[in-house]
């Protein structure tokens, strides 16, 4: 049976639909919005009315007939901590999207935007694997201050697709292994998978971690508090030197990836050492997530843009290769993550999970 979905992926100023039939992509196409009209929007929320005309009348134009698709499937945005899967999307989701309690972000409309869609048609709407899976030991959530705990927010649903194709390309199930996975883009997330579960990670988006092109990772804290009391920064703009203007960026004055190993490639040789020290961080991360598995790793996993870059990751491969073999899946590929949690719930090979009814029961 061929089941038809659509994807829906709101970014900050664009919107990624894409279109299959089961594994297989019919189109895809990145909706570009006015960012003069974005503007006049006081919350991200606001924008849901402006956004789903722009898809729907993108599949007009593309002679897309809603009533032809079986599921719609949104990116899931910043939801409160729940385990691993793909949910159906319920009233209460739609709500917690609405009032982004965790934090405004354009993926929050992916949800709300199926819903509408699939209501309108008489099918099922979804989401697959959100920033705000949390399947994290207590152990490590515990920091030296009490009152701050280390939360789970991470390349979910990246690091989960690629779990499950190395898994495959082993000949073994998900839930048999013990990898270690390095999502590396303009943030850096390095997963501990275990039997299936990811219970240790760190968070990519509050500066946790490695450095990566835009965000500074780990610092010393003594300096840090010393630069907040200083006068001389707002808050706002502490908060850009971690995300946004941290990282490689900060040294070098671009995070694109491929700008960089051209300025390598040239002989900049400070460019150069600046990506060596991302590597080595990135490198260490790998080494500390070891030790939460006891040194029982059955492969460590490269992936994400960086991924394509054979510098960074020969030079990740040569620190790390004495834990375990290496595996490189390069890119991500989020439209079709999502499709095919959508199409393992109608297939019948997975249950979908319903959001309000894991929070019950949590």
């Amino acid at each position: 049976m061929t089941f038809r979905i659509l994807a829906i992926n709101p970014g900050s100023t664009s919107t990624k639909i894409a279109l299959y039939d089961n594994d297989q992509e019919v189109f895809r196409t990145n909706i570009r919005h006015d960012v003069k009209t974005l503007s006049t929007f006081k919350k991200i929320i606001d924008q849901f009315a402006y956004r789903l005309d722009a898809v729907t009348d993108t599949l007009k134009e593309h002679g897309i007939n809603p009533s032809s698709l079986c599921a719609v499937v949104g990116r899931g945005g910043m939801l409160r901590p729940i385990e691993s899967g793909t949910y159906g999307v319920d009233q209460v989701m739609v709500k917690d999207m609405e009032e982004a309690a965790r934090g405004e972000h354009a993926s929050n409309l992916g949800a709300v935007i199926a819903k509408r869609m699939a209501d309108d048609i008489g099918i099922k709407a979804f989401i697959v694997d959100p920033v705000a899976v949390d399947e994290m030991e207590d152990i490590a959530r515990y920091t030296g201050m009490p009152e701050i705990r280390r939360v789970s927010l991470f390349h979910a649903l990246n690091q989960k697709a690629i779990a499950l194709k190395a898994a495959k390309d082993l000949g073994k199930d998900y839930q048999d292994l013990n990898l270690i996975i390095a999502h590396l883009g303009g943030g850096i997330s390095v997963g501990v998978h275990h039997k299936g579960r990811v219970i240790d990670v760190n968070n990519a988006l509050d500066g946790d971690g490695p450095m990566s092109p835009e965000r500074s990772g780990t610092v010393p804290l003594g300096p840090l508090y010393k630069m907040v009391f200083s006068g001389r920064y707002t808050l706002e703009e502490i908060k850009r030197k971690n995300y946004g203007n941290g990282g490689l960026v900060a040294y070098l004055g671009t995070n694109d990836g491929s700008q960089i190993r051209k300025m390598i490639d040239e002989g900049d040789t400070f460019a150069a050492f600046i990506q060596d020290v991302m590597c080595y961080q990135i490198a260490k991360e790998i080494g500390a997530a070891a030790t939460v598995l006891e040194g029982q790793v059955d492969r460590i996993v490269l992936t994400g843009g960086l991924a394509y870059d054979g510098r960074i990751t020969d030079h990740i491969i040569r620190r790390v290769a004495f834990i375990s073999d290496v595996m490189t899946y390069p890119g991500e590929d989020e439209m079709e993550a999502l499709v095919l949690g959508a199409l393992r719930v109608l297939q019948g090979k997975e249950q979908a999970k319903i959001y309000g009814q894991v929070l019950e029961h949590d």
